[in-house]
């Protein structure tokens, strides 16, 4: 039956099929994604390299007594365990001593000096006993061969703590070379003309140049730092300077002349924007043209956090190139349920993976494409697909295990993970319900569900797919939190998900390769129309995966390097102090913060917004009587509107990215004649309405609340 289920059209069963071929020429393909899948290989091995060691340093104690004595050679003592104790009273007592010092103390009470001795003595013989106990035992080849395989997961984990810098950063480069040189950075709007072209490239050469500046001046300034890492961002810059300045000259063919300069500036991808603002403000404000580059250090502190980041789109991209998300909808599908309510059930199943990747963006980068295509195939029109991408994972940050929580509690006293976490399920809650009203109040067809006489049987068919993935991704999961030790957590899960998704991915290209010769042996027989592609193998849906991952971490790195200098911009500029530390009451307060936050969250990527606001915002808001925790989720929801509005909308911007712009241009014109302002603008009102909702109501609901008890 499950073949009989997953064979029902070749085409639906593996929508990739052929794509890779078409898409990526060999040469090139190996170019893009050589480096980035070696860079992201390393970060795998080496988060698992801290697992694996931790496990082998337990597993060692639990074997030999005092492991930790073990684990090297003991040099031979050079003290007399057999030391004769009288004859070394005796001659320190015929000492002669000097009379003429001024510091002798006179002859050395006998039994003082052997008790001394006597401990001098019992110290070596122990000395002498650990040496003995250690030179029996790492005799044996067993031990020398654990020690030998711990040890060096231990060198391993050791430099790769000392990498991680260096991989974050060409991670940095690498994809901001191939996002630039195909021309798909984050802007407000795509290029189409050739004017469009050359400011974008124009932009980006004075953004990278200034950098390089900046970079080379830091370079002979911090003598005593990191001279490698700061000659690679040197390099990259550099680099991406060259890059712009040949695309600046080197024009698409089939771009038409003409256009404004209004749309023109449009084009300018959003770091440059960044940096510019940035680099005028250090360069000429403050004279202090190094400064740029020195904000750079903030990013490398966090730097396993920012390489979670490419781990996860990677996992996106692999996962988009599977036919797990079919499989799953097939689930949803079994209940003939009218799109609008497929809609809600994603939405709201994406608040989990959200919580894991740590941010709403990173998540509809990593999963955005594949849950438009899967809505579509539901049957979903275009305006509310694009809406529900885009704030798929709005609703998760506020979920255990979300790693903006994390940063939160690791930042303020005033709060924990506990408390942030257990009210954050009530914010979830609440922007749920107003998530399910909306979309229910502006559906356009009526309410429908099977009956379970009907569905059920379908849903067991559709389940019979869906088993070999479940084991496979428990499989991986137990391999970690029972082999390793390390339980699936924000810290593990980048870590752990791409393994488990390359070993999906195998067993999806094995699986769909099978179908496809059942489809061809029925075809050659007349019994069914033969598939109009074949699938892609493995290696092909990895390299194709990988391909995708460098051009879409490249354009999201790229904005979250110039956030984080941009945010040193408005530390350093004092604008944050402008508030007064006394707002007049609380409700005030609150007012004009929200206001605040949502520009915040509008221009700045969230981690490093969450540390600008802890250092400026979040006194202004203890102090003005706001309780820590109330003001926290505040910041949460009033980044995710922040992330959804214009006029940079920046979920909507990289929601562009994953689906594409022809299919933006499309979701339009389906409603251009559409009477209705709501239905024009969905795709942006929905999930502005919602999100500004849920910000009011958890703005001031507990300040109410507050008042009346």
């Amino acid at each position: 039956m499950t073949s009989q289920i997953e064979s029902s059209g070749s085409a639906a069963a593996d929508p990739h099929a052929g794509d890779v071929s078409t898409t990526y020429s060999a040469t090139r393909n190996w170019l893009i994604t050589l480096p980035v899948a070696v860079l992201l290989l390393f970060a795998i091995l080496f988060g698992t390299s801290a697992f694996i060691h931790g496990q082998l340093l337990s597993l060692g104690g639990d074997i030999w007594q005092n492991y930790n004595m073990l684990r090297y050679d003991m040099s031979e003592p050079t003290c007399d365990p057999d030391m004769d104790i009288d004859a070394r009273i005796a001659q320190s007592q015929s000492t002669t001593a000097d009379a003429d010092s001024l510091f002798d103390a006179g002859p050395s009470d006998p039994e003082a000096k052997r008790r001394s001795l006597e401990g001098q003595r019992d110290q070596c013989r122990a000395s002498y006993e650990r040496y003995e106990y250690n030179n029996e035992m790492t005799s044996t080849s067993t031990l020398r061969a654990f020690r030998t395989l711990e040890l060096s997961m231990g060198r391993i984990n050791q430099m790769g703590q000392g990498f991680q810098a260096y991989i974050l950063v060409l991670l940095i480069m690498l994809g901001g070379f191939i996002s630039l040189a195909l021309n798909e950075q984050i802007g407000l709007r795509t290029p189409k003309s050739r004017i469009d072209y050359r400011v974008s490239a124009g932009a980006q050469v004075a953004a990278n140049l200034a950098m390089a500046v900046s970079g080379f001046v830091w370079l002979r300034l911090d003598s005593g730092g990191e001279f490698a890492l700061n000659l690679l961002w040197l390099i990259g810059f550099l680099a991406l300077a060259a890059v712009a300045t040949y695309r600046l000259f080197k024009l698409p063919a089939n771009a038409p002349s003409g256009g404004s300069i209004f749309h023109a500036l449009l084009t300018i991808p959003l770091y440059c924007w960044l940096a510019l603002v940035s680099i005028t403000y250090f360069f000429i404000a403050e004279g202090y043209v190094a400064g740029p580059a020195i904000q750079l250090t903030k990013m490398i502190r966090f730097a396993d956090l920012y390489t979670g980041i490419g781990l996860y789109v990677w996992v996106g991209m692999m996962l988009k190139h599977t036919r797990i998300a079919e499989v799953i909808f097939g689930l949803f599908r079994s209940w003939d349920m009218r799109p609008e309510f497929v809609v809600i059930l994603v939405v709201l199943a994406s608040a989990w993976p959200t919580a894991y990747t740590g941010a709403s963006g990173i998540f509809v980068l990593a999963i955005g494409a594949v849950i438009y295509q899967e809505l579509r195939i539901a049957g979903t029109y275009r305006q509310l697909a694009v809406a529900s991408t885009a704030m798929s994972g709005s609703m998760g940050v506020v979920l255990n295990p979300c790693l903006m929580v994390v940063i939160i509690a690791a930042l303020n006293r005033q709060v924990t993970t506990d408390q942030l976490f257990g009210w954050g399920l009530y914010v979830f809650a609440l922007t749920a319900l107003i998530f399910t009203g909306f979309v229910y109040l502006t559906r356009k067809s009526k309410p429908y569900i099977a009956t379970p006489d009907t569905a059920l049987p379908k849903m067991r068919e559709a389940i019979g797919p869906l088993i070999p993935y479940v084991v496979i991704g428990v499989a991986v999961v137990l391999l970690y939190t029972r082999l390793l030790g390390q339980s699936f957590n924000e810290f593990s899960a980048p870590v752990i998900l791409p393994i488990m998704l390359i070993a999906l991915l195998g067993y999806d290209r094995w699986r769909a390769k099978r179908l496809y010769a059942e489809a061809i042996y029925k075809a050659d027989r007349g019994q069914a129309k033969a598939p109009d592609h074949e699938p892609a193998g493995f290696w092909n849906a990895l390299r194709s995966s990988t391909a995708d991952t460098s051009m879409l971490l490249g354009a999201l790195l790229m904005l979250m390097v110039l956030s984080i200098v941009f945010g040193g911009v408005m530390e350093r500029s004092g604008i944050m102090e402008l508030f007064p530390e006394n707002l007049g009451n609380v409700w005030y307060a609150t007012a004009i913060l929200v206001v605040m936050l949502v520009f915040i969250g509008m221009i700045m990527e969230p981690y490093g917004a969450i540390i600008l606001v802890s250092a400026t915002l979040a006194p202004v808001a203890y102090e003005n009587g706001i309780n820590a925790i109330h003001f926290w989720m505040i910041v949460l929801v009033a980044f995710e509107l922040g992330y959804l509005s214009p006029p940079v909308a920046l979920n909507q911007l990289l929601t562009r990215q994953v689906v594409g712009d022809a299919e933006i241009q499309l979701a339009k014109a389906e409603v251009a004649d559409d009477p209705s302002f709501w239905r024009r603008h969905e795709a942006m009102l929905l999930p502005i309405t919602v999100m500004a909702s849920a910000l009011v109501l958890v703005a001031f609901v507990p300040l109410i609340f507050m008042h009346l008890f």
